[in-house]
């Protein structure tokens, strides 16, 4: 159901993103050491560079989910209320 709230209410499936960012985490490091080893230094360098942005999205992931279920919702929590419109 649509509220139209949903850009200030939007929750993130955090345990989706962590599992995708290990799996990039996982890319990174093997393609900085395969370019490398390969002698492709530019290569390399962007994929270190990638994995610097990778593991700083994977600690603000692992922090909201440490945040608990306000950030992190189970199937126990319920939705946002949409925001309350007084009409004057």
């Amino acid at each position: 159901m649509r509220t139209g709230s949903e850009p200030t209410t939007a929750r993130s499936a955090l345990r989706l993103r962590l599992g995708l960012s290990v799996w990039g985490l996982i890319w990174a490091i093997v393609g900085t050491a395969a370019f490398s080893l390969a002698g492709r230094p530019g290569w390399a360098i962007a994929c270190g560079v990638l994995w610097l942005i990778v593991t700083v999205d994977l600690t603000m992931i692992v922090r909201h989910i440490r945040q608990g279920p306000h950030y992190q919702p189970g199937r126990d929590v319920p939705p946002y209320r949409p925001p309350e419109h007084h009409h004057r």
